[in-house]
């Protein structure tokens, strides 16, 4: 019997038994479906956590302060405030490798515009945490050197505020209220959405460091420092550079503990990435006994098959067909069952994992983490527009320092792990 005829007698034995091959095929499209969703699905999540982690910075080390030590009773963890300024500026110096530096400051305040209002984290930065955590100034422009040194009262707005406070209307130029005092909006944030953690990325209020210091917070001392370091494989130098350096700065003696954490980005990305896989695989593992039931059931169609159609055997080997003859035309039945139910269930499997949250998720996180690549040309042309800035009055008078509201103090690299 040639193997064309044989194809031709399985393929018309299963059309003679429609619903029975259905029904057969099912168990291959639930099992084959599953594992590519689920698989999917796991990848999507690590994806996700990947995209998310790295919106925070590239190739990142964040500097904390440590908790205090007064007659044994420990503090809570940020509550040291020793890292200052100058800190920053020694480690940007002194240390090789690194690109960007920023030191920063925040804390919640209740923003006004009119009879609107909105509590959020205000953060003072320096001119470089545009490019450490690749945010892209979607209108306007960022802030300068020149903000810095004169203090001036500027601010930077994320989407979420922009809608709350002004609705449809352009914010750029504009002013706002922060503790009572008054902030003019030089720029617009492009959005980041939300972070592996469901925190919105897009609820902030940038300001110049030296302003949150001196006239928002009243404080001389920094809540974190950004390093950006040049690339993946110097991380564990330089933070090793970073943790001696800062020792010398803070005489701290030889087994005395630390004053400050150095947390690194890469490290957290390591962990988070391999929970992820352990997870996919789980996932796969589990869809994958569903497509071990349909190859079962596949057996037991066919077994079933055998015995119903003895008459036709029998009839088959009285006409010269031998054993291998029958055989074939078995696995071949078998076969086209598994072949069509399997590319059923890709389809299937392809179109759960395309509608899927977590991948639409992961792909919009992708998009925006290359949108907002320091070397965007958004970001470019907001820098360069910063030094023809409209209606800009540098205040070198500094003002009576305000005090700091150290209970709404929101720390946003801490809740970012």
């Amino acid at each position: 019997m040639l193997f064309s005829e044989s194809v031709q007698i399985a393929v018309t034995a299963l059309l003679s038994n429609k619903l029975r091959s259905i029904l057969t095929m099912l168990g291959i499209i639930i099992g084959v479906g599953a594992v590519i969703a689920m698989i999917s699905i796991g990848m999507g999540v690590k994806q996700n956590v990947t995209n998310s982690i790295a919106s925070l910075g590239s190739n990142m080390l964040i500097v904390m302060p440590g908790s205090t030590n007064q007659g044994g009773v420990r503090s809570a963890a940020g509550s040291n405030q020793k890292l200052k300024y100058d800190d920053a500026t020694a480690i940007k110096n002194k240390i090789k490798n690194i690109d960007y530096v920023s030191p920063t400051v925040n804390s919640s305040y209740q923003i006004v515009n009119g009879n609107q209002n909105w509590n959020t984290s205000v953060y003072g930065v320096t001119p470089e945490y545009l490019h450490i955590r690749s945010l892209v100034v979607q209108s306007g422009s960022f802030i300068t050197q020149s903000d810095l040194n004169s203090r001036n009262r500027v601010a930077v707005i994320g989407p979420t505020v922009a809608s709350n406070l002004f609705d449809e209307a352009n914010p750029v130029g504009k002013n706002i209220r922060i503790n009572n005092q008054p902030y003019k909006i030089i720029g617009v944030l492009e959005s980041k959405g939300q972070s592996s953690m469901g925190q919105d990325q897009d609820d902030i209020v940038i300001v110049p460091l030296t302003t949150a210091q001196e006239r928002l917070m009243g404080i001389t001392y920094v809540r974190s420092i950004n390093i950006q370091v040049s690339s993946a494989d110097k991380i564990e130098q330089v933070q090793s550079e970073v943790e001696t350096l800062l020792r010398q700065r803070h005489h701290i003696m030889n087994g005395k503990e630390d004053d400050f954490n150095v947390r690194n980005l890469t490290s957290l990305m390591e962990t988070m990435t391999s929970t992820t896989t352990m997870l996919t695989l789980f996932l796969g593992s589990i869809a994958a006994i569903s497509l071990i039931v349909g190859g079962i059931g596949i057996m037991n169609i066919m077994m079933v098959s055998v015995t119903e159609r003895t008459r036709e055997i029998g009839i088959r080997k009285a006409l010269g067909a031998t054993f291998q003859n029958i055989m074939m035309q078995f696995l071949i039945e078998s076969v086209v069952i598994g072949v069509i139910g399997g590319l059923l269930g890709i389809a299937c499997g392809v179109g759960i994992a395309l509608l899927s949250p977590s991948r639409a998720s992961s792909r919009q996180s992708s998009r925006q983490h290359r949108s907002s690549s320091p070397s965007a040309s958004p970001s470019a042309s907001a820098s360069s527009s910063a030094s023809t800035r409209p209606g800009k009055q540098p205040n070198s008078t500094p003002s009576k320092p305000c005090g700091m509201n150290k209970k709404n103090a929101l720390s946003h690299e801490d809740s970012a792990f």
